[in-house]
């Protein structure tokens, strides 16, 4: 028992990391040598092997109801969401192996484990991170489906992410901690660390995690010989120029997280460090968290289940936020030299960092950001039922909804889409929309049995209004869920319509004013004839009311389904 010996410390080296078969066969060799362990299988992934999930219960209780009731603290752990990022992988074995062997579980902390979970990644074996030193061979990035996971929370395109969902409402996490590997500018840390970001929690929720976990990190693994710094991401190209709190949206793990009101972390380890150092770090800071977590694990418990209640009457919402460039913290730093040099291949000025010549200084920290776009949650909303995985996606989440019993017409608040930019490339699958400007309008819409009605008085609703907001940064509008709306369907043509608009305009005088000042401020559509006639037509009757109109309604006043 506990004797098995990891591929990481055969390796005199400590440049290995464990094989999916060594992986799996590690954890199964745990679960069934230990009661306080159990391997579950969750669902097949998108390569058809199962993705795990390793529990830790001091008291072998496994159900998560009981879990509940019994007020324990729940600390999820995912590792290979990028497999070519390892050091999660072996940290954590090593990590469960030292608990169990050593008699560390705490009594009043679950922990729920994901040994990997890009499976098909990490089946990907070979060397694909350029700037990464080590481990010899390793996992591959992109899913089964050339997927980044960690892009893939919102939109849910892949059976990996449909079952972390499933997990995450299973066991509703207070604590969440998500290992990668950074790609960037040198400097002296192993360990970087983001943090969910303060702006984007419930402030008492922001200063509870500030105060009792992300300080205590810092100074505890400092102490350890690992000092971290926040994940380095240069507001310019060099650390120097000071850093930007990286803000992650919804589509990331801790901003998945974050929409319920469940803490989170994700260490990122500097790429250019020995694997092993990365690994040590790693794994120590994962008994970190687990002393914070144990520490102030109940207090935890009680303050999101006081932020649920609070949200289920919060009235506002922030969409989009901005960074706070005004204001900035100073943030002492331990770097190399940053300076350039002619290219060797090109002859243009290279960017190159001096190991031989650390630096500690000072540098700014932007930290804040801002609301940018706020909206005022209606009553309710109405889901048509045609919008098949906008719905599923909302059950997995924890939203309670009903469906009409008959065809009902609803006085509801619907958006135009007036203005929207998308990326000229794909991303992620999916041409990302940005920039969304909506008109709402106040009308009355057929709904039919079978439509689904969300009342937003419950816990769900930061990730309701977060995805079926069409401004909000990682809504289901902005990743293409309704794209079909921004397309015609009808069209006119020239050499019939013609005749009709000039009819339009005798019959409706106070349209050909409105068009000659459109002409007036708009040179192309004065331009064209074609253009007049299809604001004509876009006045008319003939135009179709859909085109651009968001389907999901807000409903003002309760009362009116």
């Amino acid at each position: 028992m506990f004797a098995q010996q990891l591929a990481f410390e055969k390796d005199p080296d400590k440049n290995t990391t464990a094989t999916y078969t060594e992986l799996i066969d590690f954890y199964t060799s745990l679960a069934k040598d230990d009661p306080r362990a159990r391997l579950l299988e969750v669902g097949p992934t998108d390569i058809g092997r199962p993705l795990h999930l390793f529990v830790l219960s001091a008291d072998q209780v496994f159900e998560p109801q009981a879990v509940k009731r019994q007020k324990k603290t729940v600390l999820l752990i995912n590792n290979g969401i990028h497999p070519g990022e390892p050091e999660g992988i072996d940290a954590s074995m090593l990590f469960v192996r030292e608990l169990l062997r050593e008699n560390k579980l705490p009594k009043d902390v679950v922990i729920c484990l994901i040994p990997v979970y890009n499976v098909a990644g990490m089946l990907n074996r070979g060397v694909s991170r350029a700037n990464q030193n080590g481990p010899e061979a390793y996992g591959f990035r992109g899913s089964a489906q050339h997927y980044d996971l960690n892009r893939d929370f919102i939109k849910t395109d892949t059976r990996n992410a449909w079952l972390f969902q499933q997990i995450f409402h299973t066991w509703d996490p207070d604590v969440f901690f998500d290992t990668h590997t950074s790609n960037g500018a040198d400097y002296q840390y192993v360990m970087t660390l983001i943090a969910t970001h303060r702006d984007k929690l419930d402030p008492a929720l922001a200063k509870f995690m500030e105060q009792n976990f992300t300080q205590p990190l810092y100074a505890r693994m400092a102490t350890a010989g690992f000092p971290m710094v926040p994940y380095v991401d240069p507001k310019e190209d060099t650390p120097e120029s000071g850093l930007v709190s990286f803000l992650e949206s919804p589509r990331y793990s801790t901003g998945y997280a974050a929409l319920h009101h469940t803490i989170g972390y994700m260490p990122e380890t500097h790429m250019w460090k020995p694997y092993g150092d990365r690994v040590a770090a790693m794994r120590a800071l994962m008994h970190e968290l687990l002393h914070a977590t144990e520490a102030h694990g109940a207090d935890l418990v009680d303050l999101r289940r006081a932020v649920k209640r609070r949200v289920r009457q919060q009235q506002e919402f922030t969409l989009c936020w901005k960074l706070d460039e005004k204001h900035a913290e100073k943030l002492p730093f331990l770097g190399y030299q940053a300076s350039y040099r002619p290219s060797e291949l090109s002859g243009f000025a290279r960017l190159y960092y001096d190991r031989s010549k650390p630096t500690t200084i000072d540098i700014p920290y932007y930290a804040s950001y801002i609301p940018d776009v706020r909206v005022i949650k209606p009553a309710a909303y109405i889901v048509p039922q045609a919008y098949e995985k906008v719905i599923a996606l909302l059950k997995l989440n924890g939203v309670q909804m009903h469906s009409l019993e008959k065809d009902t017409l609803i006085r509801v608040e619907q958006y135009y889409i007036d203005h929207y930019k998308t990326s000229a490339a794909p991303y992620e699958g999916h041409y990302l929309h940005r920039e969304v400007h909506v008109m709402p309008v106040s009308n009355e819409q057929m709904f039919y049995k079978g439509d689904w009605l969300i009342k937003t008085d419950q816990e769900a609703n930061r990730y309701i209004v977060e995805t079926l907001e069409p401004q909000a940064t990682d809504s289901f509008f902005n990743w293409n869920f309704f794209d079909a709306i921004l397309s015609q369907k009808e069209y006119f043509s020239l050499y019939i319509f013609e005749e009709e608009a000039v009819r339009l305009l005798q019959e409706n005088p106070e349209w050909r004013k409105e068009l000659e000042l459109a002409k007036q401020q708009n040179k192309e559509l004065a331009a064209s004839g074609r253009a007049q006639l299809d604001w004509i037509y876009k006045k008319s009757e003939f135009y179709e009311k859909g085109h651009l109109r968001y389907p999901v309604g807000r409903i003002k006043q309760l009362g009116q389904e």
